[in-house]
């Protein structure tokens, strides 16, 4: 005679959080329906202004400015979100780029998301 084990079952858990076990911890951090706008808009900026800056003369702020892009599409692209600290280095390197902020809309386009 075997021992009956207890059965668990889950039905679709996607946007939950639960821990298993005694000494278990679950921490969850939702975002509104709005941010995943705000940042799907954020993307579709980043990507327009990656391309725009392929056709200007580079600079070492224009060098500097794509390294960052292409490293807020690859976090948005992988994680849905670009964090804080991203945000930030984005403003500050569209701040030391004002002449760019005249010339290119994308850069225009992407500060406004961004709050500048």
């Amino acid at each position: 005679m075997g021992s009956e084990e207890p059965q668990v079952s889950m039905g679709n858990v996607s946007g939950s959080t639960f821990a298993i076990g005694s000494h278990a911890h679950a921490e969850s951090h939702h975002h509104g329906a709005g941010d995943t706008q705000v940042d799907a808009e954020l993307l579709a900026a980043v990507r327009e202004l990656r391309a725009d800056l392929a056709r200007v003369r580079g600079t070492e702020q224009t060098a500097a400015l794509g390294t960052a892009l292409a490293e807020t599409e690859d976090e948005i692209t992988s994680t849905g979100q670009a964090g804080p600290t991203r945000r930030e280095r984005l403003r500050e390197l569209l701040a030391d780029s004002q002449a760019l902020l005249g010339v290119l809309a994308s850069a225009g386009a992407l500060a406004g998301l961004l709050g500048m």
